[in-house]
């Protein structure tokens, strides 16, 4: 059996262990929370039903995983993750509201409901199961590098929590005569909504398409640059179709003495090397650089000294000349997405940094990233 196939069933088996405790304590908790009227050990026990769906959004990460990519779906199918991250994060958020909306209405109308051996018990045992599961997905996270078992066993270590709450707002009603479990159901309310936000707004950036890691992007962009021959690297970019499910294109400056050949052949290496070393399905394309040329090495040195020179992370790359009755000098310039200034602005401090002789014009392209 394959890495592939044992990282599968090893996390649908800490995915399906989970889902099993999870129906198990939310059947508890809400059996014993409606007969004793608490709204806060209610409200826990549906905490541990949208639990359930966060183990299944693992078991479907997992399973989804070893699905091959088809003709409808080229890039494979393990954004699925994100639209169940999704459904889920709106179930929560639901669940959450519902919830708030009860335990203030037991605020304001008042009544009391004490903490029954019971009630203690489940809720005892739930803190209990809750820390070992923690434990146990801490573990496992680390073993198969996941971090969708590693958001469950935060999870599950701030389900601790809320149970804790849960079991404070039962002492108080039962030892000092106060009415907490309203408040305390609203805590476990507002807790679960943090959760479904949290789920959803995770999703939501998972499918506009997050930055690549930085760490990933600097990798892939020193291998490239030890590779034999190449000059400079522009123009990376690192596209995510999913856990595990990367494909980027990058440009690379060569010799343009090279023969074709031997530039294609290097690229070739580099791409295949990218993929074994990072998992990332690379395209390289090639920017032929003419070494000869000593007016244009001089100038693309001006150039870049004089995005730098203007102090707000500006770079410039892929500098050419193109000769006529006046020579125009094509580059194109990266602004961070941060930088305020138009692409207009960028030009003209340019041109004005640079000061060329009349014989001289730019046609620059501003990019962000």
């Amino acid at each position: 059996m394959d890495n592939g196939k044992r990282r599968m069933r090893a996390g649908i088996t800490c995915a399906a262990v989970c889902i099993v405790l999870n129906i198990l304590l939310a059947g508890a908790k809400i059996a014993s929370g409606l007969c004793g009227g608490l709204i806060s050990l209610t409200a826990d026990g549906f905490n541990n039903v949208s639990d359930c769906g966060s183990s299944a959004v693992s078991l479907v990460a997992f399973r989804a995983a070893e699905k091959p990519a088809d003709k409808e779906h080229p890039y494979g199918h393990r954004r699925a993750e994100y639209i169940a991250s999704m459904i889920i994060g709106f179930i929560i958020l639901i669940l959450a509201a519902e919830f708030l909306q009860e335990s203030l209405l037991k605020i304001f109308n008042g009544g009391s409901s004490a903490g029954s051996v019971l009630a203690y018990a489940v809720a005892g045992a739930s803190v209990a199961v809750k820390c070992g599961m923690a434990v146990y997905l801490f573990a496992a996270s680390a073993k198969l590098q996941s971090q969708t078992l590693r958001a469950s066993a935060i999870d599950s270590a701030c389900d601790c929590a809320a149970t804790l709450a849960v079991i404070a707002g039962m002492l108080c009603s039962d030892c000092a005569g106060f009415p907490a479990d309203g408040y305390a159901g609203a805590a476990v309310a507002l807790f679960v909504l943090w959760q479904g936000i949290t789920v959803l707004k995770g999703a939501v950036s998972e499918l506009l398409g997050q930055a690549p890691d930085p760490a990933l992007v600097k990798g892939i962009k020193d291998y490239l640059l030890a590779g034999k021959n190449v000059l400079g690297v522009h123009d990376l970019r690192v596209i995510n179709y999913g856990r595990g499910v990367y494909y980027a294109t990058a440009h690379a400056e060569m010799d343009g003495g090279i023969p074709s050949l031997e530039a294609h052949a290097v690229l070739d290496g580099l791409e295949h090397g990218v993929y074994e070393k990072f998992g990332v399905n690379l395209t390289v394309h090639l920017d032929p650089v003419d070494l000869n040329d000593g007016e244009a090495v001089a100038l693309g040195e001006r150039v870049k000294e004089a995005a730098k020179s203007l102090g707000c992370g500006l770079e410039a790359h892929d500098i050419r000349l193109v000769r006529g009755a006046k020579t125009n000098i094509v580059f194109d310039v990266v602004a961070p997405y941060a930088l305020k200034l138009s692409d207009g602005e960028i030009r003209q401090k340019l041109q004005t940094v640079l000061d060329l002789p009349e014989e001289y014009t730019l046609s620059v392209t501003v990019e962000r990233g």
